[in-house]
């Protein structure tokens, strides 16, 4: 993703639990992942005067997400990833969102993650 934009407002590793897996008893059970947003707002920091309200709330984008994700049943987090970076970009007024979602499930490994970057006017 090349934004002109090179101002971003960063959530670094929201921890979430989600009932996502390909078997049912993986959904059966919410797993805990973690999130980082990285959100291009519309208004640059400098224009902001400021106001919250004239900036994106980074409590209400997180609070938007985590609604969003513990209210889904997905086989992928490849899909959850790609739905939540719709969402959010439908939601608040930014240009450009990318959405790193880890899981925790693999043997002798960190995480898994899957990363989607999305510019207004790219979908899916």
């Amino acid at each position: 993703m090349e934004s002109t934009a090179s101002e971003c407002i960063c959530v670094e590793q929201l921890e979430i639990f989600a009932h996502v897996g390909v078997t049912d008893n993986e959904r059966r059970h919410p797993q805990r992942m973690t999130l980082t947003l990285k959100i291009w707002p519309n208004e640059p920091f400098d224009k902001l005067q400021d106001e919250i309200g004239r900036t994106i709330n980074y409590s209400e984008v997180s609070r938007t997400a985590r609604e969003f994700i513990e209210g889904r049943s997905d086989k992928l987090i490849e899909t959850l990833a790609s739905q939540l970076a719709s969402r959010l970009l439908d939601r608040f007024p930014a240009q450009a969102i990318e959405i790193e979602l880890r899981k925790f499930v693999l043997p002798n490994a960190q995480h898994v993650a899957v990363i989607v970057k999305r510019s207004r006017g790219t979908g899916p």
